[in-house]
């Protein structure tokens, strides 16, 4: 037990170290229970932070260390209850945070920080003797080792010395320094050796990040408390939508795979009703607020089970109708709790290629009149160069964006076919990338843009940085559960870095 505490502390403080910019500022903030306010207030204050930080780091590895080897194991294991007890009264499992119950299981007043606490205490009382650690090693005072002492004359006096250890104890107690080892090649496994085979792959691909191998390194989750803030919002027609939209297509079970034919099945095992509902309240509480979910019966009895849970997400409704039941797909939408909705992109391209701007019209306009925004998606240039010369006048427009500097573009094969004539292909999702940025920098309309990472062709820092540097004012992007509190930080870190570079104004 004391061997499995120390490996949970020390490697809580390793990998706090070996991530860049961590600050215990998110944790307090999302402080629940009785003292919430106090730790929300200590994350107001900078220096605590700093001395928070700091501190949390020192000890985990400090006491963690101590904890796996057995030095001073009592002084450790109550050092390590007072900080579990920090650790529990700031998130107890009793009290709610924003995304839920405890991020680590919800037992009424039992969670695990409890159960070490615990352990940490009866290890703290229990005599050395009763286990194998370095403190049965230290030699031991001389005088703890004299009994029944008889008064001799000071000078007949002689230096008793402690009773040695024979080898077999002596191994014994060294139990713990072999398992170090498997410590910190554990650690260097996963923080700090690269796979060849991964970084010869990221040469070639000039920085994309789609392919698989069986050395590749998987990336380590995040939980919500190493969000380093909220993403920034926009807004469209006085709706605050997030920078980020959760994208719902792999919720929904549809992937761009390429020619990987379980995709679509292993998303649909994946993406279970409660990870659904789980992926929601982390996006709700990185700050991304919307969801582009489908309309279909799985999608709205998904939404309207976390709405009743006390969720906000917003809802911006695509609708795939054709022109004699779209009302009615509209009203299913708005009727269910859509704050928007949007012509989806396969028809956009499909009826401005038929010329039925009178059709797309009444399908914004109806939108309209039922008091939600209402917008054009699409993957075509051109589906968006007609909507501007017909004078449709939607609330936003929806429209592919992304690099072509991954592999499978194909960059010596003619991009002639349309998107949506494409899926056969399926191997990219804007045409005239270039074109499209300088079309939309005329407009004075919100551009939410989709389709940024190619399909999982890139890395979300080149993809988003891409996205929003060339003008776009939104990104709807596919994420699962272990993606979010990653990609809402790496959007904070692009918008806010000093070299981030963006010519067209923000619209939203």
């Amino acid at each position: 037990m004391r061997i499995a505490i120390g490996w949970h502390f020390l490697y809580e403080g390793v990998a706090k170290i070996f991530t860049p910019n961590w600050s215990s500022a998110s944790y307090l903030l999302n402080a629940t229970g009785p003292l919430a306010s106090f730790f929300k207030g200590m994350a107001a204050n900078q220096f605590v932070v700093y001395l928070a930080d700091y501190g949390i780091i020192f000890s985990l590895v400090g006491i963690g260390f101590c904890l796996f080897l057995g030095i001073a194991t009592r002084v450790s294991a109550l050092a390590g209850a007072g900080l579990l007890m920090l650790f529990y009264v700031s998130n107890p499992p009793f009290s709610v945070n924003p995304i839920g119950y405890g991020v680590e299981g919800h037992y009424l007043i039992v969670n695990k920080n409890l159960v070490e606490l615990i352990t940490l205490l009866v290890l703290a009382f229990m005599s050395a003797s009763h286990y194998y650690s370095i403190d049965n090693i230290w030699p031991a005072k001389p005088e703890a080792l004299a009994t029944n002492v008889v008064a001799v004359p000071k000078e007949a006096n002689h230096y008793l010395h402690p009773k040695a250890l024979d080898r077999r104890n002596m191994v014994k107690n060294l139990i713990a320094v072999p398992l170090l080892g498997g410590f910190v090649y554990s650690v260097a496994r996963n923080y700090g050796w690269a796979s060849h085979e991964e970084t010869h792959l990221r040469t070639q691909m000039d920085g994309g990040d789609a392919h698989t191998g069986a050395t590749i390194k998987v990336a380590r989750q995040l939980d919500i408390s190493e969000l380093k803030k909220p993403i920034p919002s926009g807004k469209i027609k006085g709706v605050d939508i997030g920078r980020l939209i959760c994208g719902g297509n792999l919720i929904s079970g549809f992937a761009h795979s390429r020619d990987l034919i379980y995709v679509s099945n292993f998303l649909k095992k994946y993406f279970t009703t409660d990870k659904v509902i789980e992926t929601l309240k982390l996006c709700e509480a990185s700050g991304i607020n919307t969801t582009a979910i489908g309309t279909g019966d799985m999608e709205r009895s998904i939404l309207q089970r976390h709405w009743k849970q006390g969720g906000k997400i917003q809802w911006l409704a695509p609708i795939f109708a054709d022109e004699n039941n779209y009302k009615n797909v509209i009203d299913l939408a708005t009727d269910n709790g859509a704050m928007g909705t949007m012509l989806i992109g396969n028809l956009g391209d499909q009826w401005v290629r038929e010329q039925k701007f009178d059709l797309i019209n009444n399908v914004v306009e109806y939108a309209k009149s039922k008091g939600v925004i209402s917008g054009v998606a699409g993957h075509e240039l051109a589906t968006f160069q007609g909507l501007e010369e017909k004078g449709i006048d939607a609330d936003f427009y929806m429209k592919t964006l992304h690099d072509t500097s991954y592999w499978s573009y194909r960059k010596e094969e003619p991009k002639e076919k349309m998107i949506i004539d494409n899926y056969d292909e399926d191997n990219y999702w804007a045409r005239k990338p270039q074109e499209t940025v300088d079309f939309m920098e005329s407009l004075n309309k919100p551009w939410i843009a989709f389709k940024v990472l190619a399909a999982g062709a890139f890395h979300p820092r080149q993809g988003f940085k891409f996205a929003f540097e060339n003008g776009a004012d939104f990104a709807c992007v596919g994420m699962f559960d272990f993606q979010v509190v990653e990609d809402a930080n790496i959007l904070n870190e692009i918008l806010d870095d000093q070299e981030f570079k963006r010519k067209r104004n923000w619209m939203a």
